[in-house]
């Protein structure tokens, strides 16, 4: 499959560094205000992929990723386009804008992008509906673990609900006031200077990128489960229940190990709600995973529980998310 990436942050340097190795080649990568297309995809004959390494090396020493426009990536000739561009909330933009763009053109779209689907589902799904393209996003609920992908395979309206720890940061943070017995604002600045908290960590601490996947998860379940989409509830971030782990005390902590137990930022998604808060959990439980790691378990009708763990992000781990919506799409 010919791709055009389009984000050239962490994610979508790993896809355009792993594609050849499963097989796939890049055509097309943009960044904000650059973008590199290999000669021939513009419609001519003849074309070969860019040069990954060219283009990678290009961005860590330029800041650009080549000398033409953005709206040439996004117009070569691709199969997939992939849109790993930064998360925005409300409209979506401009990630929705771009998933639109292909698939009026009837090309398919993956995404790494978490705002079109958790804020603008409805809209996308409209748009596949009057295209010939389709769209996966695994990649944009718990990195390298398959969520979406499982939830699909057992079939929606046979998923009672999905848990789970979807925040590395917030975990890496819970996980060292636990074992520690230091406050949160100690192991925050450590975080911070491990690279594993932003500068502003409060899209993390205060539940938003694990509400997000919650919502993803949600709309997931509630089209999944129906004939007519006209019959499906949509949710936004604004029908999350969300709190963070700020206010959460060290002697809290303390007290739970006193029981056997632990605290972990847990997000909750049905068909019906969608809630992300602290809570308590066993010590040595499923759901009490350590450090960055990530959890997601699924609540089904007729298979029980099932557990998926693994990293929940990083450029590699979601890249091979990424690549693998691009395989489901052959």
């Amino acid at each position: 499959m010919r791709l055009a990436v389009i984000g050239a942050g962490a994610v979508g340097r790993s896809v355009v560094e792993l594609a050849g190795e499963y097989g796939h080649e890049v055509v097309a990568v943009a960044d904000s205000s650059s973008a590199t297309v290999a000669d021939g995809t513009d419609g001519r004959a003849g074309g070969i992929g860019v040069d990954p390494d060219a283009v990678v090396a290009r961005k860590a020493e330029r800041g650009i990723v080549g000398d033409a426009d953005p709206d040439d990536a996004l117009a070569a000739d691709y199969d997939v386009l992939v849109e790993a561009t930064p998360t925005t909330l409300g409209d979506a933009e401009p990630g929705f804008s771009h998933v639109t763009a292909a698939l009026e053109r009837d090309r398919h779209a993956v995404l790494a992008n978490k705002g079109p689907v958790a804020e603008r589902f409805g809209d996308l799904r409209a748009a596949v509906d009057d295209s010939d393209g389709e769209i996966r996003f695994e990649a944009t609920v718990g990195g390298a673990i398959p969520a979406v992908s499982t939830v699909e395979d057992i079939e929606p309206g046979h998923v009672t609900a999905v848990r789970g720890v979807l925040n590395g940061t917030a975990n890496f943070i819970l996980t060292r006031m636990a074992a520690e017995g230091l406050d949160y604002d100690h192991v925050l600045a450590e975080a911070q200077d491990l690279g594993v908290a932003e500068a502003d960590p409060s899209f993390d601490v205060d539940g938003t990128d694990a509400a997000l996947k919650c919502v993803i998860l949600a709309n997931v379940l509630s089209f999944g489960a129906v004939d007519d989409p006209d019959d499906a509830r949509e949710f936004t971030l604004a029908d999350a229940d969300v709190s963070g782990i700020r206010d959460v005390p060290g002697s809290a902590l303390r007290l739970a190990a006193e029981d056997g137990r632990t605290v972990r930022l847990i997000g909750e998604a049905t068909g019906e709600t969608v809630r992300v808060a602290p809570r308590l959990v066993p010590e040595n439980g499923t759901l009490a995973v350590s450090g960055t790691q990530n959890i997601v378990q699924i609540e089904t009708t007729h298979a029980g529980r099932l557990n998926i763990s693994g990293r929940g992000a990083g450029g590699p781990e979601t890249a091979s998310a990424v690549l693998g919506d691009v395989g489901r799409l052959e």
